[in-house]
């Protein structure tokens, strides 16, 4: 066995763990070190006398208009911002777990370099130490709620590590992926026994599976053929559940079987409570990526349990199953976040190193196109799946509808981001060698499953399609729709800690969507805050791109109330498209609104913000051009992050100087 471990374990020397389960040590967050974990982070600056608004939250006067008459905007005197800014802690967990891991670019840097990797992917396995690694480092501890002994405070916190291993390797965190989606039902509706011996377990190193999938019936779950036959206080389970991740690994199996004529119930199997003689893996199954991945199943023939180990109540299971898919279906946009950074990254130096005609090729005007391209589109992943990461403990009644919108659009922007990285790279695209040890077509394959996990990209589409006809006449506000936003958008409020209570989660959102209902509103406070603050022609260009914005929304609205009877045909789930990409729009607006006055520089000054709405615009109108006059800034902050190894990130457009991480103190 390989003993090499990632920059930085030193184990022995962490110091214990805060209640917010963030990590003790405050290294350099990867948006502002000059190699991740190497860089020292900014002294936290001291909180202001008499100041008592919480430290991680924004002050109440940081809405769009709190410069004040001192300071008029950009062409005025310095900006000032309000003292004591902090991002959520979810920002400096994964600035630690960044700077363990490594440099993944850095063939020294262990079991996540991309060398390791890739030779590992060779022998179709997964990187001698990597998964030693990532347990040494607590990874397994934020599947685990903090009320069960876990870290897990926050789905945005989770949101964060999983892009930071899904950066390096997809398959490792989908392997914690599948632990994730089996034991949230054991979190949401779990009795107590349940749910200590799964977090002592999964604490542990256990990993655990959730057996929904039949070979024959698909997403077809009704069509279930598993049975768990009730005999006095016994459950008697008999059936056959793939393919399924974790099955051959996995200790715990989260089993979806029939329990009655009709009813459907989640059934929490621990292989070593049965007899070994009534239950079997099935082989692996072979798959284009994720290779080293355990994806098999598990056949179970009159293997007997206690009647108790039924989650919940008997007969739930299906309502479970799909309320349990809004949590994982976000995360699973973290996957492609964090692939979007690794193609990126590759294609950008790759660009720069790599001259033909007497420069690099980055000046060729095609591949210059992808490249920002590609960098707008990770932008716009941001600004649409963090809020709804955040979701889970502000409005969880809001992800049956924010959670499909989340893993249809991001996925999707990730294959494309993909698609024109290898466009880039071309035969280098191409090849198992060469440029970053050939770790491109392993990305490329592996996360093709994004699109897959949790409901195909048509499957969602048909959930965001279904619930359209309810949400173009919304129910009269309730007076938080403000709050609810900053919330969910304002990255220095910490979200609220998550006490699982599958009661809270619902399977519509009752015709409720603070985010594109109130597309008018934000929309004039945007335009204000551009004219006050933003940068000289931003306001102007935001004010016609809200005008064609608009016509669009018209004339889906139109659409939805022509034909308010089809939810299911080709032309119901092009109109969700469109609504998923309005969503997004309006997504990036409000990451702008809540956070202009925190971050200030070239995020303050928003031509991020324009060429965004103009990248969105392109899916709906192509021959929308991005403006060249606004490029110059992005590109700035695209050479810096590509030089200084930082994440590609809005954070990448704050000024240097900030010291918006929150220290070890603030928590």
């Amino acid at each position: 066995m390989d003993s090499k471990v990632p920059a930085h374990p030193v184990h022995s020397a962490r110091p214990a763990h805060s209640a917010h389960g963030a990590h003790a040590e405050n290294p350099a967050h990867p948006a502002h070190s000059v190699h991740p974990g190497h860089a020292e982070n900014p002294a936290p600056e001291t909180p202001a006398p008499g100041n008592s608004a919480p430290e991680n939250s924004a002050p109440e006067n940081s809405g769009p208009d709190d410069r004040g008459p001192g300071n008029p905007g950009p062409e005025g005197a310095a900006r000032e911002r309000p003292p004591r800014e902090r991002l959520a802690p979810a920002h400096r967990i994964a600035a630690d777990l960044d700077g363990y891991l490594g440099d993944p670019m850095d063939d020294e840097a262990g079991p996540f370099s991309y060398k390791a990797i890739v030779e590992a992917e060779e022998r179709d396995e997964l990187p001698p130490g990597a998964v030693d690694a990532v347990r040494a480092w607590g990874f397994p501890k934020y599947l685990v709620p903090i009320g069960l002994g876990g870290r897990l405070t926050t789905l945005e916190e989770l949101f964060f590590v999983t892009r930071g291993i899904s950066r390096r390797s997809v398959t490792v965190a989908v392997m914690y992926g599948s632990g994730l989606l089996a034991v949230n039902p054991v979190w949401l509706w779990g009795d107590d026994w349940q749910r200590r011996t799964v977090a002592d377990g999964v604490l542990r190193g256990d990993l655990a599976c959730f057996g929904v999938s039949e070979a024959d019936h698909g997403s077809d779950v009704m069509a279930s053929e598993s049975e768990a036959e009730i005999q006095g206080d016994e459950l008697v389970l008999t059936g056959v559940k793939w393919p399924v991740g974790n099955a051959t690994r996995g200790r715990f199996v989260t089993t979806y079987a029939r329990t009655g004529p009709r009813d459907f119930s989640l059934i929490l199997v621990d292989k070593r409570e049965l007899d070994p003689a009534a239950w079997s893996s099935l082989p692996p199954v072979r798959t284009v990526g994720l290779r080293g991945h355990d994806l098999s199943g598990v056949a179970f023939s009159g293997a007997r349990l206690p009647a108790e180990r039924v989650i919940g109540r008997r007969g739930s299971g299906l309502v479970q199953t799909l309320k349990t898919l809004q949590i994982t279906r976000t995360a699973i946009a973290a996957l492609s976040v964090g692939t979007m950074d690794a193609v990126v990254r590759i294609g950008m130096e790759y660009a720069r190193q790599r001259t033909l005609y007497g420069s690099d090729i980055y000046k060729i005007p095609v591949i210059r196109d992808h490249l920002v391209k590609a960098h707008l589109d990770l932008l716009i992943a941001e600004c649409v799946a963090i809020p709804v990461a955040r979701c889970l403990t502000v409005a969880p009644g809001r992800l049956s509808l924010w959670s499909s919108i989340a893993k249809y659009f991001v996925p999707v922007l990730g294959e494309e981001v993909v698609a024109s990285i290898g466009t880039v790279l071309a035969a280098r695209g191409y090849l198992r060698e060469g440029v970053a040890h050939g770790v491109f077509q392993k990305l490329q394959r592996d996360h093709a499953i994004a699109s897959i996990f949790e409901g195909t990209t048509h499957v969602n589409l048909a959930n965001v399609a279904g619930q359209l006809p309810f949400l173009i006449d919304p129910p009269a506000e309730t007076g938080r729709e403000d709050e609810l936003l900053a919330d969910l958008f304002r990255w220095t409020r910490t979200p609220p800690p998550w006490d699982p209570d599958g009661r809270l989660l619902q399977l519509t959102n009752e015709g409720r969507d603070e985010v594109g209902q109130r597309f008018e509103e934000i929309s004039e406070e945007m335009l204000a805050a551009a004219n006050a603050h933003a940068a000289p022609g931003v306001a102007a260009e935001l004010k016609d791109l809200v005008s064609a914005i608009g016509a669009l929304r018209a004339r889906i609205e139109e659409g939805i109330r022509a034909n308010e009877g089809d939810t299911s045909s080709v032309a119901a789930l092009t109109r969700a498209k469109r609504y998923c990409e309005l969503h997004a729009m309006t997504s990036c607006m409000l990451t702008w609104l809540h956070n202009r006055s925190a971050f200030g520089g070239a995020f303050e000054d928003g031509q991020w913000l324009v060429l965004c709405l103009q990248r969105l615009l392109q899916r709906a109108q192509p021959d929308t051009v991005l403006s060249e006059d606004l490029l110059p800034a992005l590109e700035e902050a695209m050479f810096a992050a590509t030089g200084e190894r930082r994440w590609f990130s809005l954070l990448s457009l704050v000024p240097p100087s900030s010291s918006l991480l929150p220290s070890a103190g603030d928590e």
